[in-house]
């Protein structure tokens, strides 16, 4: 029997995107979460504002939460603003969780946001990422590889 496709996110709008995530960790398994959010925190995400660099999920009391990541408060808030780096809770089944909390207490594995994103009926979502981290011998590998890519990119480009 054929193994399952790995569906695609539907991503329509990427608010916040961590690229650094990619080079410092290897990407195991990804998972879609919503997140939980305030009125402020949408209109800021709305209007492309917000940053997960620094971001990284954790698991407590059973709920998965977004930790450290910022969305700065909204220009027309008022009293109603939001706190800029407040931890966020992640929507996932109880079964995805005990999962993760698995995988992250067993394996010595990460949990990573990769990207903040509305999707098709404009729910924010957050594409969160299984990952074990890299050492420095596999991130020069990494960018050895990179480099490679573009040179071929070159020749190719050249040769026609």
């Amino acid at each position: 029997m054929a193994r399952p496709q790995h569906k695609t996110f539907d991503k329509q709008k990427s608010v916040a995107e961590n690229r650094r995530a990619r080079f410092d960790y290897h990407i195991d398994e990804t998972f879609e979460a919503g997140i939980a959010l305030t009125g402020t925190e949408v209109k800021s995400l709305r209007f492309g504002e917000g940053s997960i660099a620094e971001a990284y999920a954790d698991i407590q009391n059973g709920e998965c939460w977004l930790v450290n990541s910022n969305v700065p408060e909204f220009s027309h808030g008022n009293r109603f603003n939001h706190e800029p780096k407040r931890p966020r809770k992640l929507l996932l089944h109880e079964r995805e969780i005990a999962r993760l909390q698995g995988a992250v207490e067993r394996k010595g594995m990460t949990l990573v946001p990769l990207s903040i994103y509305f999707n098709s009926r404009g729910r924010a979502k957050v594409e969160l990422a299984l990952a074990r981290g890299k050492n420095a011998a596999d991130k020069r590998h990494t960018i050895k590889e990179r480099d490679w890519k573009r040179e071929q990119g070159r020749l190719l480009r050249e040769h026609r």
